[in-house]
């Protein structure tokens, strides 16, 4: 299954980038970043050969012919999942994969009956099991930019040559804590981000906030982290007989209004 059969297959696709977080800003270095999802034809569903999961296309990588072509201004780097593959990882709470759940409508590219289908079962997607996949992301995030997994990453030089680190990577790593904590004590996303978490974002973005502030604000962000859920009037039951929190929207469940979490 190619890219023209996955975009010709396509039931929602939008933005997933700095852009639809609020966080972006005028200084040359911003691409864009779409997610798509795809229900794939009969055949290649079907088929016996490898099952579709992913389309990558990368203008950068278009434009240089090297698929480790970094992308610059108004590049475009695009994945289209197929459908099984989304709801997967939806399920277990992949971070920029749930994002296209909130999307907000005016950064949609493709939404039609089947994509509106789908963002409408946002309720019975989300669980608790999202906390360790943005606790995990965070904290990967914070031991890459200070070098403590592995050798420090630098994304981009010339963030560090003003600044002396990487303030992009330092905003998205404490974008994940501030949006961790709010889709497990709500069961959404706010996109864009309110106030006055996307000023303080921004301010580190633009440099405004050391570096050691903003390991310090991480580390505040996961020490007050959500560690695990109760629901004082009902509870789904999975196949192994323990309960998981939904928010209100679950069809045939009585769910709780609200997420309690200690």
């Amino acid at each position: 299954m190619n890219g023209e059969t996955a975009e010709r297959s396509t039931i929602l696709r939008g933005l997933v980038g700095s852009t639809v977080h609020g966080l972006a800003v005028d200084d040359g270095l911003e691409d864009r970043d779409e997610m798509g999802v795809c229900v794939e034809p009969f055949d290649a569903a079907m088929s016996l050969g490898e099952p579709f999961e992913q389309f990558i296309y990368r203008s950068a990588a278009e434009r240089e012919g090297r698929q480790g072509a970094r992308s610059s201004a108004g590049d475009l780097d695009l994945t289209i999942y197929a459908l099984r593959k989304w709801v997967r990882l939806a399920l277990k709470g992949n971070p920029t994969i749930l994002l296209l759940l909130f999307t907000p409508d005016e950064q949609l590219v493709t939404c039609d009956e089947l994509g509106t289908e789908l963002r409408a079962l946002a309720p019975a997607i989300v669980s608790r099991r999202a906390h360790a996949p943005y606790l995990g992301y965070l904290q990967a995030q914070k031991q890459r930019l200070t070098g403590e997994r592995g050798q420090k990453r630098v994304h981009r030089p010339e963030l560090e040559a003003m600044y002396g680190f990487d303030t992009k990577y330092a905003m998205h790593m404490i974008r994940l804590g501030f949006q961790g904590v709010e889709l497990l004590t709500t069961g959404r996303l706010s996109l864009p981000m309110q106030e006055p978490a996307r000023t303080f974002l921004l301010d580190v973005r633009r440099g405004r906030v050391s570096e050691h502030a903003c390991l310090e604000r991480a580390a505040e962000l996961e020490q007050s982290w959500p560690r695990r859920a109760r629901c004082r009037r009902s509870r789904t039951t999975n196949r192994s007989g323990a309960g998981c929190c939904r928010p209100t929207g679950v069809a045939g469940a009585s769910a709780p209004e609200r997420w309690e979490w200690s």
